[in-house]
């Protein structure tokens, strides 16, 4: 989708500071990070929300959890582990209509969010 920044940073139209790629998923550090350790892992695949995602999604989206956890623990977090947040619609923050994880560490997070 050309109007999907998710989109044009898989295609390398916009530059991203990449930490993982392969062909089903992209992993890039947080431009605005929110914690020592903050970055975000899409689907290659564009599906706007947890809500729309379909069942064939499943793997996909599972894949994509693994995967950060492997990342969050090869960026120094494997001991004391991190955030990992999924953000759905209006409600709950999304401002980027692709899926995308966000996984934080490096720092003792609050709780409540926000």
């Amino acid at each position: 989708m050309s109007d999907c920044i998710f989109c044009n940073i898989i295609a390398g139209e916009i530059p991203s500071k990449k930490i993982y790629e392969d062909d089903d998923m992209l992993a890039f550090h947080d431009i605005s990070p929110q914690a020592p350790v903050h970055f975000l892992v899409i689907p290659k695949k564009h599906i706007p929300n947890v809500m729309e995602a379909k069942p064939e999604d499943a793997l996909l989206l599972g894949k994509l959890l693994h995967k950060a956890q492997t990342l969050l623990a090869e960026q120094g977090c494997a001991e004391k582990g991190g955030r990992f947040v999924v953000n759905c619609k209006s409600d709950g923050m999304q401002t980027v209509e692709h899926i995308h994880l966000h996984v934080f560490g490096g720092r003792s997070l609050g709780w409540p969010p926000g």
